[in-house]
């Protein structure tokens, strides 16, 4: 079963560059990405704050503010139908049915004057056509699904009324109501206590091998990365800078940036040894001053010449496994 699923692609992203026009001129939040995603996989993205990650997202549901945000080019393409030239009816009919979405901080996307139940049952009567009793019931049973216990009494509660993973798997509910084909987490473990965290991610895990669903996992946390995903994509200033099987990546890193991402994760040696662990020396620049070249030269510890004057296109240094990183285009 999970074979067949691999071999059916439920996204492809080509080309994607969303751009915010502001009064300080254009920001390239996201600039030529390409990455797709099969039936029952995990495709993991990475990278600092800043770096497009979330926008990404928001394009492939359509939910960035327009003005002043467009796609200004490339296609996203769910199983068979282009998205970007779909109109608003035509897109409302996927979001939250086709493909859900887990917003970042659960507090702020859940409305708080509505109990949670009422807010599970919306998307379930909009895009399901159940009865007002068939959404209850769907919501209660998709309460339980999560792991909330006594899902009856929850269902009338309020957010405030909840704690922070209980409000994330109302959240997590919600996204997987109407049992959607990609599953889009962003951040779904920020700010959550490390068993909360674990707990989430098995439930993410049981919920795929038990739907199918392909899912989207945004985070800047590698190690959440490394015990979910089969794939990862390593984002900087809105470009894919590495791509691959998450074992290659970890096992033998090729963009400077991964290495200082994988360089910053507390490890075993690293703590008996009390080491400092490696920092990425810099900020993410500014999307209105980008720098010349390679955007990540101005903080890489093996910038060369070149690295300054030309924009590096995606090497494959080993099958299957890109980066776009001079050291290997030479």
């Amino acid at each position: 079963m999970d074979e067949i699923l691999q071999q059916l692609l439920f996204l492809k992203v080509e080309g994607l560059k969303t751009y915010f026009d502001t009064e300080q001129g254009v920001v390239k939040a996201v600039d030529g990405v390409d990455f797709e995603i099969s039936g029952g996989e995990t495709l993991g993205v990475v990278g600092e704050s800043g770096c497009g990650k979330s926008v990404t997202a928001l394009s492939i549901m359509r939910l960035f503010p327009s003005p002043p945000g467009r796609i200004a080019g490339g296609k996203i393409w769910f199983k068979d139908r282009e998205l970007t030239g779909l109109n608003k009816k035509e897109m409302r009919a996927i979001r939250g049915c086709q493909i859900g979405m887990i917003f970042q901080e659960p507090m702020t996307s859940l409305n708080p004057v509505y109990s949670v139940g009422d807010q599970i049952m919306e998307a379930v009567r909009l895009h399901q056509n159940l009865s007002k009793s068939g959404a209850k019931d769907r919501a209660i049973q998709m309460l339980g699904e999560v792991g909330i216990a006594s899902p009856e009494r929850r269902f009338h509660e309020y957010p405030h009324q909840m704690s922070g993973g209980m409000r994330q798997r109302v959240m997590i509910a919600m996204a997987l109501s109407c049992n959607p084909s990609l599953l889009i987490a962003d951040e779904p473990t920020t700010a959550l206590y490390v068993t909360i965290q674990a707990q989430i991610l098995e439930l993410m895990n049981e919920l795929k091998r038990k739907f199918g669903t392909a899912i989207m996992f945004i985070t800047h946390d590698l190690g959440v990365i490394a015990e979910t995903a089969r794939r990862v994509i390593v984002m900087y200033a809105g470009k894919i800078v590495e791509q691959g099987k998450v074992e290659n990546l970890f096992e033998n890193p090729c963009h400077p940036y991964t290495q200082g991402l994988l360089g910053s994760i507390p490890s075993d040696r690293a703590i008996r040894e009390k080491s400092r662990l490696t920092e990425i020396k810099g900020m993410v620049p500014s999307l209105l001053d980008l720098p010349g070249g390679c955007l990540f030269h101005p903080r890489c510890p093996k910038k060369m010449e070149i690295c300054g004057q030309k924009t590096p296109v995606l090497f494959e240094p080993q099958p299957g496994h890109r980066v776009a990183c001079w050291l290997f285009g030479r």
